[in-house]
């Protein structure tokens, strides 16, 4: 071979590594929604590739929503067993395999993932396993898990990157290797004391949880209330629902230190009120809050800018401060439920065709996966009494709904915020079995803006849950 072929190769070989590849549409991360936008431009004939770090179609479907349902779902049937002698199954004993409950999981995973693949497929969507970073405006570099580097450019590009658990600079947090909810839905063993730090959404599903499969758990907040901002009859309710069921909670406490390793022994010292508190346990889970994955990805070499929080700035068609570059989902901003990402993917696919779709005034319904479950979309009368907004309520104990009764189910309330001087409903709230199934109907009305009278006359099935819209609706007098 020539010597100066020989020198020439390698140049060659890096100069195709690093040619750029142009695409229509290039996604750096696959959350729903942008998983949703790749097969929907895809499938329009567009040339389109999503650059993904690790989860094929993001957390929801792997790491987040699913899974930890998936995990509710099992601790629920242990409930159930629990409570067989009730329902007239007797059982002399049970027990939980940790190990199988998160094998369920893992196969439904598993599942998914096959189901999106087989979509990347069918849309010609490509989707790219690697990590990816801004180089420049609307251009990214990806490195592959063999080293390979490739460069993509997109005539649009979408950011969907998520967020991640906050783990917050508590002394010994670090050291002591805590559980987040993604190594809390791999457990293969049931921690004999769990302490939960933080009481919002994820806190609670998982608490209930793993107290259900047979854990002492305990609850640390540092607010007087668990979901503090809800109304006080859901708080009052939450904290009785996780009294009976021996769930400890510690409110008004923040954590001032942390000794040991989560799955052996771990001691956390908190100050609650004034008065030194000390827990110990076996496990540590952290679940009190979340932060945006804007660090390391280059997004100021792409013109893209972050609020006063760390989430990229975005106006209200979801458009950065880079020309073309948008962003969906939570490092957005966006409420973090998955179905707002969705509603994030509408929002830009009617943008990028010419419309002008914005996400001000959304009504985005909110669901607690706790059992019952805690379900509601509109104003509470916190947000009504603080916008000064007058309103009537109507009111009702699950009690007086008769398919809870064939369940046995009959925890919780029902309650409806009605305007003062008409009939339009401005906010629902349900605690209770199935709430969020509950709260779709209603959703539906306000929507369509129906007066709450259609959803008190209407003929309902027999005997269902949303049967219990008619008593509800009737429970406060008509303005007639």
């Amino acid at each position: 071979m020539d010597l100066h072929e020989n020198k020439r190769s390698p140049s060659n070989s890096a100069a195709r590594e690093l040619a750029w590849e142009d695409y229509d549409l290039v996604i750096l991360g696959d959350g729903t929604g942008a998983t949703l936008a790749a097969w929907t431009f895809a499938g329009q004939g567009q040339r389109v590739a999503v650059i993904e770090r690790k989860y094929i179609g993001g957390s929801c479907p792997n790491i987040a929503c699913l899974p930890s349902k998936n995990i509710v779902q099992s601790a629920r049937v242990a409930s159930y067993f629990r409570r067989g002698q009730e329902f007239g199954a007797m059982t002399d004993s049970f027990h939980i395999d940790m190990s199988v409950v998160r094998d369920r999981k893992r196969a439904m995973v598993s599942g998914l993932n096959d189901m999106y693949l087989d979509n990347f497929r069918q849309t010609g969507a490509e989707f790219i396993l690697g990590s990816g970073r801004f180089v420049g405006p609307k251009a990214l570099e990806v490195r592959l898990a063999d080293g390979t580097i490739r460069r993509l450019r997109g005539a649009n590009v979408i950011v969907s990157t998520g967020t991640r658990a906050a783990l917050e600079p508590i002394p010994g947090l670090s050291d002591a290797q805590p559980l987040t909810h993604i190594e809390a839905l791999e457990l293969d063993v049931v921690p004999e004391h769990l302490i939960v730090i933080g009481g919002g959404y994820v806190g609670l599903e998982l608490s209930q949880a793993l107290r259900r499969f047979g854990s002492k758990v305990t609850v640390i907040d540092r607010n007087g209330r668990l979901l503090h901002l809800e109304d006080e009859d859901v708080t009052n309710a939450l904290a009785s629902l996780f009294t009976h069921e021996g769930i400890d909670t510690v409110l008004n406490a923040n954590v001032k230190h942390i000794s040991g390793r989560s799955g052996s022994a771990v001691t956390v010292v908190v100050d609650q009120e004034g008065r030194e508190k000390t827990l110990v346990g076996t496990h540590l889970l952290v679940a009190a809050g979340r932060r945006p994955n804007t660090e390391n990805i280059g997004l100021e070499l792409a013109g893209i800018e972050l609020n006063d929080h760390g989430y990229i700035k975005v106006n209200s068609r979801l458009e950065t401060t880079a020309p073309g570059v948008w962003a969906i989902g939570e490092v957005a901003g966006t409420p973090q439920f998955t179905h707002v990402s969705v509603d994030d993917f509408r929002v830009v696919r009617d943008n990028l065709a010419g419309g002008n779709h914005v996400t001000t005034w959304r009504l985005i319904p909110y669901t607690l996966f706790t059992d019952p479950e805690l379900a509601r979309i509109g104003l509470t009368e916190k947000e009504a009494t603080k916008q000064n907004i007058a309103y009537r309520l109507f009111k009702i104990p699950m009690e007086q709904v008769l398919r809870a009764h064939t369940l046995s189910e009959t925890r919780g309330f029902l309650k409806a915020l009605v305007g003062l001087d008409n009939d339009l409903i401005l906010g629902f709230t349900a605690f209770a079995v199935d709430a969020g199934e509950i709260m779709a109907s209603v959703q539906t009305a306000m929507i369509a803006g129906l007066p709450y009278t259609a959803l008190r006359d209407a003929i309902w099935a027999h005997p269902t849950l949303v049967e219990g819209l008619s008593p509800l609706f009737s429970s406060a007098p008509s303005l007639s």
